[in-house]
């Protein structure tokens, strides 16, 4: 006989934090950032600050660790009618499991800049 579970809200076992989730399919960050100026996020999940590293190029960082390397990031940017990619890079070969480095490329001809909206999500497995 299937089992039904009907529950308002789901906490962690200390009874306010919300649960984590781990080996699931839901996104495990995700933001909306204001990459002018003084950069600053509008809205997140999973994420505990940002870097603005130079023009377009900004760090997201991780409140939590992803289990590795392996992840997947999206990305796209408000701009106008112009042609416009967010992609992630890393210095190293493997992915960092704490951050992720991501560019605003326009046209796509690697002219990094500055975007006053950028998205970006990870899915992936918590550490």
């Amino acid at each position: 006989m299937p089992s039904v579970l009907n529950v308002d809200t789901l906490v962690a076992a200390n009874g306010t934090d919300p649960v984590t989730l781990t080996k699931q399919s839901a996104a495990k960050a995700w933001w909306s950032l204001n990459g002018t100026g003084t950069i600053a996020g509008r809205g997140s999940f999973n994420v505990s600050s940002y870097d603005d590293v130079g023009t377009g190029v900004y760090d997201a960082n991780y409140t939590n660790a992803m289990a590795d390397g392996n992840y997947s990031f999206q990305g796209t940017t408000g701009v106008n009618s112009n042609t416009a990619y967010v992609f992630a890079y890393h210095s190293s070969s493997v992915p960092s499991t704490t951050d992720v480095r991501f560019g605003c490329d326009i046209y796509s001809n690697i002219t990094l800049q500055d975007q006053s909206y950028v998205f970006g999500t990870i899915h992936g497995d918590l550490a």
